[in-house]
């Protein structure tokens, strides 16, 4: 499983949207329609062949609407990972009681161009944010991105995401349960992807459990270290 892409929550999109291209030198691939089934809108954009998602609600009654007032505030929302194959992580959600709170696929007419199928877990199942795991076809497309989101690419500033970082009261036990959900191993309060991690920590901020900081792949290693707060996280620059 690799670490595609990380999704923040916010009450108004477009300053954050502005903090963040100006903060880590990034833009827009995509504004995607088929959220608004979701009662949002969006925006996508990549960070080297990861990507950084703002939804926002534009409606009441929304998920997203209910996690920002549970939350306090924007914040950390989704965390979506890519796999090779879905069936095997069917049979394991079954064991371990998780729900699938939403299916969705993707496929061109005809035989040519990218597919996509995605699992939603319900998050009351899993703890600490919402869960995606999504099987994209073939395995370097993201039609989530749009058609054209390679031409948006920007890594003047970071180039990858790397770790996404979940806190909790007892982040063991949060931990644990992703471990269980993802079938992969936690290792000192981390799971490990082949890009990526996991990472599950104590509440630092007063906030109720969440998605609380992201880290970057800095494209100039000398701003390793630094770090700011947009959208309600924290973002780190770090070391591939």
């Amino acid at each position: 499983m690799k670490l595609l892409q990380i999704a923040l929550v916010a009450q108004e999109l477009e300053p954050v949207r502005s903090a963040l291209c100006d903060a880590l030198g990034i833009e827009v691939a995509y504004r995607d329609p088929s959220v608004e089934m979701f009662g949002l809108h969006n925006v996508v954009m990549p960070v080297g062949e990861t990507f950084l998602e703002i939804v926002s609600p534009i409606r009441e009654g929304t998920t997203a609407g209910r996690y920002l007032k549970r939350r306090g505030g924007d914040g950390g929302y989704m965390v979506i990972l890519q796999t090779g194959d879905l069936a095997p992580h069917r049979a394991r959600l079954e064991a371990a009681d998780v729900r699938i709170a939403w299916e969705g696929s993707a496929a061109p007419k005809g035989d040519d161009g990218p597919r996509w199928t995605g699992l939603h877990l319900h998050p009351r199942d899993t703890g600490g944010a919402l869960l995606s795991l999504d099987h994209p076809e073939p395995a370097d497309s993201w039609i989530a991105a749009g058609p054209d989101w390679r031409d948006h690419i920007r890594t003047d500033v970071v180039r990858a995401l790397a770790v996404a970082e979940l806190q909790s009261n007892d982040p063991d036990r949060l931990g644990r349960r992703w471990s269980e959900v993802l079938g992969l191993p936690l290792e000192k309060g981390e799971i490990g992807l082949e890009r990526g991690r996991l990472r599950f920590v104590p509440i630092a901020d007063g906030r109720p459990e969440g998605l609380r900081a992201i880290e970057l792949v800095a494209s100039d290693p000398g701003r390793t270290g630094e770090s700011l707060e947009i959208g309600g996280v924290e973002l780190r620059l770090c070391r591939a």
